[in-house]
């Protein structure tokens, strides 16, 4: 099964958890035409499953599915989630609306606590109790799970006198390590303040925060994986290795495929 840690709720509190499943998915088309995103197979199961139980898992178990294309597959198949050991229920997009745009319309279910946001093509094992712990520390309005990648530029690179011509360094084809942001977020109710309708997290809220001095902060994970499913060449990938390993059980060394 996943790996997972539980979290220990302090006084029996809970956290609702979103799940964004309501892009059309056009970067994994054909595949898509006829079938959403987080229902594609993965290792015998829809992507969408290793999700909820992960969150389950967690402790998490008050879920909301936020959907649009092809909706009725994820509704009819998760219903209200009693089959998965959750509690789910569900925003419906009737348009795109983009990642934060989705929780727009839903504002006031969601003011009255934080709660977690998660992407429906990616498969992770994210330690969600180190998350909320990094979240709390900081004192974040809202934290961002980050992961360490290489990135190898196309060209070389030349450092170069602009007044003399007179190039000073060459480096072939640098590899570069950044944080990038997986997708997953701890939030706020303030938070809230700073989503407009069609908007995005990152291109447009979390800079809409950060322009208003608001604290953002970022939970760094190493050992655990994250798999971002949402290229053609990303789904065949994943495809052929779960043909070798099972997901569903615990993965030594973890798996992650954006660590070559």
């Amino acid at each position: 099964m996943l790996h997972c840690w539980r979290i220990d709720w302090v006084n029996g509190d809970s956290m609702k958890a979103v799940v964004l499943c309501g892009g059309e998915g056009t970067r994994l088309r054909p595949y898509t035409y006829i079938v959403p995103k987080p229902m594609l197979w993965l290792g015998g199961r829809h992507i969408l499953e290793y999700t909820i139980e992960h969150l389950r898992k967690s402790g998490i178990k008050d879920i909301t599915l936020s959907v649009g294309y092809l909706k009725e597959q994820i509704m009819n198949h998760f219903e209200d989630g009693s089959k998965f050991g959750v509690n789910i229920d569900y925003f419906v997009e009737d348009e795109a609306l983009f990642t934060a745009g989705a929780l727009y319309p839903h504002k006031d279910k969601l003011k009255d606590e934080r709660f977690l946001v998660f992407m429906g093509d990616h498969v992770t094992n994210i330690n969600i109790e180190k998350f909320i712990k990094t979240h709390e520390k900081t004192g974040a309005v809202a934290t961002i799970a980050a992961k360490k990648k290489k990135v190898s530029l196309e060209y070389g690179i030349i450092d170069g006198d602009e007044k003399t011509k007179i190039i000073n360094g060459f480096e072939e084809k640098p590899v570069v390590n950044y944080l990038i942001n997986t997708g997953m977020y701890l939030l706020e109710p303030k938070a809230l303040e700073y989503i407009k309708p069609k908007e995005d997290f990152a291109k447009n809220v979390f800079p809409r925060m950060l322009k208003a001095n608001e604290k953002l902060g970022f939970y760094k994970f190493s050992r655990e994986y994250w798999i971002d499913i949402g290229r053609v060449k990303d789904y065949e990938r994943m495809r052929e290795l779960f043909s070798v390993i099972d997901l569903a059980r615990d993965l030594s060394p973890p798996l992650d495929m954006y660590e070559e």
